[in-house]
């Protein structure tokens, strides 16, 4: 393996590393502020803290560069499509991010920081699933995966009869919508700016939070200052650093691998529940999260994923 392959995994780990304490600083956060609070204090650090990060980026990246120096030889028109579709993309991945964070922050109360972080993972597998419906094939794997997941998530749902828990419920909810949110980028980031795009879904979602919270909740300034640990830390490291790190770390990878080593927050949220919440899991659960991850695993390793037919998006 090459250095830079060797630099961008290390990366990607500690891209993992940072979404799965993130998922502590979340549950930390809920004994000073409620969810729409929370979030949207942090969404709004995370955008304000992206601008400056895009900004220095457009000055350390050749590739950024050159993308400006096309941009500005576009006639206005295409310019103009251009900032449409960075804004259009911002705004539907906003909404979305809104959706699943909040349902992700709600979820956290009443689950523990190892389940919501194994469930959330499940988009990993959702994502090939909703494939289908754009005629993109899944492999023998995939399809191998989904019924590991089913497994895992029963052994971890599934406490005292067959009654799925209401956080559990709430984040799985979060990973269909997370796995939406991963297919619209999919579809924006080959036409826009990545990291401004993300500055702007990040402001998106903490105006929208902010109205729920306005609407629903009663935020105090004193309590936003005493949770000002856990929300810096969801802000700027899980919004702005992690991201940022993300958009490095995948050059020269592969999709596949990348993807599978981002998937390991999963196991660094199971591993902080632990450590700094004392969030000990049972036997059951421990088996549950074994067969999820066996899961996520499973939809990344292409061996047996059909090849894609001719002429097939990409």
């Amino acid at each position: 393996m090459s250095n830079q392959k060797v630099k961008s995994s290390l990366l990607l780990f500690l891209t993992a590393f940072i979404w799965g304490v993130a998922f502590v600083a979340q549950s930390v956060g809920m004994d000073y502020v409620q969810p729409f609070t929370f979030n949207c204090v942090r969404s709004l650090i995370g955008g304000i803290f992206l601008i400056p990060c895009a900004l220095l980026l457009d000055r350390i990246s050749p590739e950024r560069r050159r993308a400006r120096e096309e941009l500005a030889a576009l006639n206005f028109g295409e310019r103009k499509k251009r900032r449409n579709q960075l804004l259009a993309g911002g705004l539907i991945c906003g909404v979305i991010m809104t959706v699943a964070s909040n349902l992700q922050q709600f979820g956290i109360v009443h689950t523990t920081v190892g389940k919501a972080g194994f469930i959330t993972a499940m988009y990993i597998v959702l994502v090939p699933i909703f494939g289908l419906f754009l005629k993109k094939r899944c492999g023998a794997t995939v399809w191998i995966g989904v019924l590991f997941a089913v497994a895992g998530l029963y052994f971890l749902c599934m406490t005292g009869g067959f009654v799925i828990q209401l956080g559990d419920a709430l984040v799985f909810l979060c990973a269909l919508a997370f796995a939406v949110h991963i297919m619209v980028v999919d579809h924006f980031t080959v036409l826009v700016d990545g990291v401004r795009m993300s500055c702007i879904q990040f402001l998106t979602c903490g105006v929208l939070s902010g109205i729920c919270m306005l609407l629903s909740e009663q935020p105090r300034i004193d309590n936003i200052l005493a949770a000002w640990q856990p929300i810096l830390y969801a802000g700027i490291l899980s919004c702005g650093v992690a991201y940022t790190l993300q958009i490095i770390g995948q050059r020269g990878l592969n999709p596949t691998v990348a993807s599978l080593i981002m998937s390991l927050e999963s196991v660094v949220s199971v591993l902080a529940g632990a450590v700094v919440l004392g969030q000990m899991m049972s036997g059951r659960e421990i088996l549950g999260c074994v067969l999820m991850f066996i899961a996520i695993v499973l939809a990344q390793l292409p061996g047996f994923n059909r090849k894609k037919p001719s002429g097939a998006d990409a």
